[in-house]
């Protein structure tokens, strides 16, 4: 009978890092999504910090994918992105979507050459630009603030959850062949935590959503965003990496940070889709 994992001392340091950092990216992140121009529409706080966001995340793409053509991949990836948001943000989403579509073939073709897979500059594109296009029509939804808040407060308990119990219960692994250090106790904690997270946010008068949509909704960010980071896990080991980049002490790079949110915002704009279309009330 094989017997279950140890658990293994808790990381202090890493988990001090980690606070450290969400304490200065926090506040700044959900100040962009509160500030409004108009009805729906996002100030340009909010578009900055996506176009940023992009522009990083295109930079330790290319450093990944493609070592040795980093900024041809990088540069890209970035390009056909930032036209895709260009007319998301415009409210023309057949085109935007369309854009992304030519971006990776584009993108490909522009790897070659430079890239030992070409292929993974359009992944790229539409991993990274699917996330951005739905955060800009998410935002600009009828109380699209509360939407990205709820994308953001489901991603982030369920990965705090996730490390926490983790760490503190351990037990056994979740996949170890991808993610050694995940266990089914930080899955089933996260999920935990992200259903509440999404019920309590719900609650607020100005949210329109009931409390068994919001469960459903949180749960399904929840394993959205657990699926993010096992994705980005697989991706790293598949490009033989540690981490995507040094920018978030206790995280790595950004993409080690939003690997989970991206999936989410997807997952919940999905979801946003069909409230907007009656149920969930």
């Amino acid at each position: 009978m094989t017997s279950l994992s140890p658990v293994r001392g808790f990381d202090w340091s890493n988990l001090a890092l980690r606070a450290l950092s969400a304490a200065i990216l926090l506040p700044a992140a959900l100040a962009a999504v509160w500030f409004e121009m108009g009805p729906g529409q996002a100030a340009w706080p909010f578009l900055l910090m996506v176009v940023a966001a992009v522009a990083r995340l295109s930079v330790e793409w290319g450093r990944m994918s493609a070592p040795a053509g980093r900024v041809r991949v990088s540069t890209a990836v970035c390009a056909a992105i930032l036209t895709a948001i260009f007319f998301a943000q415009r409210d023309n989403m057949f085109i935007a979507w369309g854009v992304l579509a030519g971006g990776g073939l584009l993108a490909a073709i522009v790897a070659r050459g430079v890239a030992e897979r070409p292929g993974n500059a359009a992944l790229g594109v539409f991993y990274i630009g699917a996330a951005a296009v739905c955060l800009i029509w998410l935002r600009a939804m009828p109380e699209g603030r509360w939407w990205v808040f709820m994308a953001f407060a489901v991603a982030w308990t369920a990965d705090v959850a996730a490390y926490l119990i983790g760490n503190l219960v351990g037990g056994p692994k979740l996949w170890p062949r991808f993610s050694p250090n995940k266990t089914w106790s930080g899955f089933l904690a996260g999920l935990l935590a992200a259903a509440l997270a999404a019920v309590a946010l719900a609650a607020l008068p100005v949210f329109k959503l009931n409390p068994w949509a919001a469960v459903l909704a949180g749960l399904c960010g929840g394993l959205a965003g657990m699926a993010g980071d096992l994705w980005e896990s697989m991706l790293k080991r598949r490009f033989g990496v540690k981490d995507s980049g040094t920018l978030i002490p206790g995280h790595g790079g950004l993409l080690d940070r939003v690997d989970g949110l991206m999936f989410v915002v997807v997952v919940l704009s999905i979801f946003r889709l069909v409230n907007h279309l009656g149920w969930g009330h």
